[in-house]
């Protein structure tokens, strides 16, 4: 039978700020976390494909996937990560396949600092941590980096695949009008146009498949 990802402990958590822990992980998992990585989450993929391309901001993003996929389909995109590792490997990898004029990587530990622009998708795929992280203003800071007409895509876990660090069954996980109304934003100014719960089959870092549920929110600024 194979075995389920090994969580951190909270004995890790507190020996390590959230920087170090996310440096530190893809520093010992770096071939791991890049051929897994290396796919487009497919609801990105799904909602960026039928939009004009123009300016994305990825947050969070990890070995680059995401980014990447947006460069290659003419997105001009800002890729943001805490781990100094994980954006050098991004621009490392955008050069190499000849993108690097299409993105830019910076480094920031978003529960303090947020990049500065404005954008015309903003994308938090499985923007989750083992720390405390004020997700909320995080991402209507987020909502507020669009142009009028932009969009927001949060795609949250819903569920809890085999790979997954937490194996708790009693997690709860918020729905996507929770994650809006956590935003806190105006309730004029920008509206809902997707918050829904698809399943798929997924595959996780050891190969294994499994069907898990995705928790979407799709959020169009209407206003400048």
């Amino acid at each position: 039978m194979a075995q389920r990802s090994q969580g951190p402990t909270a004995a890790d958590l507190a020996a390590q700020e959230p920087g170090e822990f996310w440096e530190d992980l893809y520093r010992r998992r770096a071939d791991d976390l890049a051929a897994w990585g290396a796919r487009v989450n497919p609801v990105l993929a799904e909602v960026a494909g039928a939009l004009p391309a123009a300016t994305a901001l990825d947050l969070a993003c990890g070995t680059g996937g995401d980014t990447l996929w947006l460069a290659r389909h003419g997105w001009r995109v800002t890729a943001v990560d805490i781990a100094s590792t994980a954006v050098m490997r991004v621009a490392e990898r955008a050069v190499t396949e000849g993108l690097g004029d299409l993105v830019t990587t910076v480094r920031h530990d978003l529960a303090r600092t947020f990049p500065a622009g404005s954008f015309d998708l903003v994308s938090a795929q499985y923007f989750h941590t083992p720390y405390d992280l004020p997700r909320g203003p995080i991402l209507r800071t987020a909502a507020q980096a669009l142009r009028p007409g932009g969009r927001l895509l949060v795609v949250d876990h819903a569920s809890i695949a085999p790979w997954s660090w937490n194996q708790d069954p009693d997690t709860r996980f918020p729905s996507p009008q929770e994650v809006y109304d956590g935003m806190g934003l105006p309730s004029a100014g920008w509206t809902v146009e997707r918050a829904d719960a698809p399943r798929r089959t997924a595959t996780g870092p050891d190969g294994r498949t499994a069907t898990v549920t995705d928790h979407v929110l799709l959020v169009r600024r209407t206003e400048g």
